[in-house]
């Protein structure tokens, strides 16, 4: 808060340059004999101005990158009933391997009900049910008990599921299909013509709005 203040403080100064500046102008017309200020002053104070004036927007902005953070992991808490700390790690770890948060949100919904034990009959572990010999493809040493943390398991199946946006072109549906029926399988039935559709990419995305893409 007190670097906010000080680069307030440096939006005041710029106001009263100008304002000074104005005012050595309309003398200057006024009077002939005013000597103008000394050029290379008045380029070095604005140039110093200038460049603490970026450092507070890019400061601004910061401030609300985090803001939005904690108000969406704070919503995304309340919605799911889940602890602040797993809220903060879906968000943080789907961000860090280009996952739209929402739909990491919602994918461990899906997949683990938010259960870091989570175990299916086909032997996916963990929050985003992985697989082992999935989860070595990215990890080659991981373990069972390895896919039991939180951070590795939600790490791995996030960036899975980035690969697998990646290979389908970015088609949401046939991502989540692929994540879910395996990407060989996918691709079979696509390619004879078929349609993988089994209800589980519908189940994902109820709910789910993507964030606004940046203009």
């Amino acid at each position: 808060m007190k670097q906010l203040f000080l680069r307030g403080g440096a939006l005041l100064a710029v106001a009263a340059l100008i304002s000074t500046l104005t005012g050595w102008t309309k003398r200057a017309r006024a009077a002939a004999e005013t000597v103008p200020p000394d050029a290379s002053f008045v380029a070095g104070q604005l140039g110093a101005l200038t460049d603490q004036l970026a450092d507070a927007r890019g400061e601004l902005a910061a401030v609300k990158l985090q803001l939005d953070r904690a108000k969406t992991v704070v919503a995304n808490s309340t919605k799911y009933q889940i602890p602040a700390d797993l809220a903060t790690a879906i968000y943080d770890i789907a961000q860090g391997e280009g996952i739209d948060p929402a739909l990491g949100y919602q994918l461990v919904k899906i997949e683990s009900n938010f259960k870091a034990n989570a175990r299916s009959s086909m032997n996916a572990i963990g929050y985003t049910q992985l697989q082992l010999p999935t989860a070595r493809f990215y990890q080659p040493s991981v373990t069972e008990r390895d896919l039991l943390d939180r951070d590795t398991n939600l790490r791995i199946g996030f960036r899975f599921l980035s690969d697998l946006l990646a290979k389908f072109d970015n088609d949401v549906h046939l991502a989540l299909l692929a994540y879910n029926r395996g990407p060989a399988r996918v691709e079979q039935i696509l390619a004879s013509g078929g349609n993988p559709k089994n209800g589980y990419s519908e189940a994902v995305l109820k709910g789910y709005r993507s964030r606004p893409t940046a203009p």
